[in-house]
């Protein structure tokens, strides 16, 4: 058994010098549901916890004003039952709503929902891991041995964002909702506070597929900013998995769109299941624009979204998924229009 110590945080300041005291060798925790897990299965061995549950305005909801504001410790559960984000956004309530099951939503946060490993089977079994199933290589685990996935059960992975060192899939739902939506995320570090937009967050795989965030050690994230618009209320995410409940998304996509009669005058398009990163497209949102709004302009916009997708072996119907999961998803939102 290895040895472990545990701190409780009085504060957010607390919580920063007590990392620095530990030389990179913590974690920070609030409600654990992936930092146990991963724990347990040899992949996160920290010699430091710091507990965050007990610092005061971390679990804040606050929708008054221009922008909506959680703190990083308020959980899942909570916010999509805000009455504001379930009436007004849905995008943001369903996102949450869809992901884990009712007894993780429950207990897990939705400042750990946004820095979740990014993990596929190989990963979960991946290089330096004995288990019933076996040793893979896994250049998240071990940088420079290789990745099992490529070229073997692929069907999970990545189209989007990849590289020749990691096809893994970012798993959440809740940041695909945040990057559809401007979010930005406020943190506290051995050099202060800072703010940066989410898409600023998550780093390609590239080489270095094992540095997944854009972060510096110690970086305790504390809020959730996300700007008030019209198009909240025409919006929704949508998710195809394999089961109805506790399963990540084959394909997702987070849709926010505002109309002029007919006419889409802007969009807002962020697909999950699909990339290795939440992953803004652009490109769907330029088909989109400007432009009525049809069943097959919708389409045209989730092929877009896909035209630079590279599959493997085992998972080239995302293409096809996915695109048509964003026309779905687009339908939805504009059946929402006033």
């Amino acid at each position: 058994m290895r040895a472990l110590n545990y701190t409780i945080a009085e504060s957010a300041d607390a919580a920063v010098s007590s990392f620095a005291e530990a030389n990179g060798a913590a974690r920070y925790i609030a409600g654990g549901t992936t930092l146990y897990d991963l724990m347990k299965l040899g992949i996160e061995q920290p010699a430091h916890l710091i507990d965050i549950s007990r610092i005061g305005g971390l679990d804040s909801i606050e929708t008054g004003g221009d922008l909506l504001r959680f703190g990083s410790r308020a959980l899942m559960a909570d916010v999509a039952r805000t009455p504001v984000v379930r009436d007004e956004y849905p995008i943001l309530a369903e996102s949450l709503l869809k992901a884990a099951s009712q007894q993780l939503r429950n207990m897990a946060t939705v400042g750990g929902n946004l820095l979740q490993r990014t993990r596929c089977l190989y990963f979960r079994n991946g290089a330096g891991s004995a288990s019933a199933v076996g040793v893979y290589p896994c250049n998240k685990r071990e940088p420079g041995s290789g990745c099992a996935a490529i070229g073997g059960l692929d069907r999970a992975q990545a189209v989007l964002g990849t590289s020749d060192s990691c096809t893994a899939v970012a798993p959440g739902d809740w940041p695909v909702a945040l990057t559809a939506m401007d979010a930005k995320l406020e943190f506290l570090g051995p050099d202060g506070k800072r703010s940066i937009p989410i898409v600023e967050l998550y780093r390609l795989p590239g080489d270095t597929p094992h540095l997944e965030f854009n972060l510096t050690p110690g970086e305790l994230l504390t809020s959730i900013t996300i700007p008030k618009t019209a198009a909240g209320l025409t919006s929704t995410y949508h998710k195809v998995r394999d089961r109805e409940s506790y399963a990540f998304a084959l394909a997702s996509a987070a849709v926010a769109i505002e109309m002029d009669g007919e006419t889409v005058t802007s969009s807002r398009i962020a697909l999950g299941g699909v990339a290795t990163r939440p992953w803004r497209s652009e490109a769907a949102e330029r088909v989109l624009n400007g432009q009525p709004f049809s069943a097959e302009l919708a389409l045209r916009a989730g092929q877009a979204a896909f035209a630079d997708a590279r599959s493997g072996q085992h998972n080239a119907f995302k293409l096809e998924l996915g695109a048509r999961v964003v026309a779905d998803a687009l339908a939805i939102a504009a059946g929402r229009r006033a």
